[in-house]
């Protein structure tokens, strides 16, 4: 079974194909190859003369799915469709284009779309995290974003929530990092507190590629900043107790909503000590629609 992925080079858009593709070679009886081409090399005038030849320069072998996640990345999926008609294309999103186009439609339930026909709706946007089962007791990660079109980051707000979390959990080891959208002064901040000492901080620049999934695998609880919406569902993903540290809403809309649906459902949690947090549930989307693309093929 050959996968090519049509990327626009996002890495949180790689990371949900990522994430796809790994839970169908975990669960295909085939061995599975992936193939990651960049927009730029799928001309949208190459890929019309393709059509004909039933070929295109880019892809290696004749794939059996074409997966594109981003705005940019559908017309070229449905030409691709085309190019190989055999393949089953699959877009990651909400599509701008009628879903009856593409083979299946794969959308977060917070958008709102009903489960029907070619549609698939996941709990948040799929990753390529599984639970290894390496968690181990006491060990805290605490990951921080920063503001964004919904959130309003407040310096002292955090702060004291992250004091909350170090003050309650005296016996914890308790490993913190930012993001980049994190306020440049929020460290020196932070350094200055007396609880930063219980504290060990990795800021983002100082972390290489992997660092938080593999501090996610160890860590038996994780608090995020409500503005990291894909990061709280990596950690449910990875196993972890979730809490969530809230900043300031900018606005409401379905993205917030979804997080206010895990709270009510005691999926993650607003407390700030790791046994007043709700326990992990099993939480394996990607696993979930990989099964149901298989079944379907």
């Amino acid at each position: 079974m050959h996968i090519v992925y049509v990327s626009d080079g996002k890495a949180g858009h790689r990371s949900q194909a990522v994430g796809l593709y790994k839970a169908i070679q975990r669960n295909s009886t085939q061995s599975v190859s992936f193939q990651e081409i960049s927009i730029a090399q799928l001309p949208i005038v190459g890929l019309c003369a393709g059509m004909l030849a039933h070929r295109i320069d880019a892809v290696s072998q004749a794939p059996d799915y074409i997966i594109g996640v981003g705005s940019h990345t559908q017309l070229r999926v449905l030409l691709l469709g085309k190019v190989f008609p055999q393949a089953k294309t699959v877009i990651l999103m909400k599509p701008n284009f009628p879903f009856s186009w593409f083979d299946h439609v794969i959308i977060p339930e917070h958008d709102g779309i009903a489960e029907l026909g070619n549609v698939i709706l996941t709990k948040g946007a799929l990753n390529p995290i599984v639970n290894e089962q390496r968690h181990q007791a006491n060990r805290i990660l605490i990951a921080l974003g920063g503001s964004s079109k919904r959130h309003q980051w407040d310096n002292e707000k955090v702060l004291h929530t992250v004091q909350q979390i170090a003050e309650q959990n005296p016996q914890a080891e308790i490993i913190l990092t930012t993001s980049r959208r994190t306020p440049a002064d929020f460290l020196d901040l932070l350094n200055e507190q007396s609880f930063a000492g219980q504290l060990q901080i990795f800021p983002v620049e100082q972390t290489p590629q992997g660092w938080i999934f593999e501090e996610m695998q160890q860590a038996e609880a994780v608090w995020v900043t409500e503005d990291s919406v894909s990061m709280i569902y990596e950690a449910l993903t990875a196993g972890c107790r979730v809490g969530v540290i809230q900043i300031d809403r900018l606005k409401q809309d379905r993205i917030v909503k979804s997080v206010d649906a895990l709270l009510e459902k005691n999926i993650v949690s607003k407390q700030f000590e790791i046994a007043q947090l709700a326990a992990n549930t099993p939480f394996e989307e990607a696993q979930r629609v990989a099964l149901k693309l298989l079944q379907l093929s």
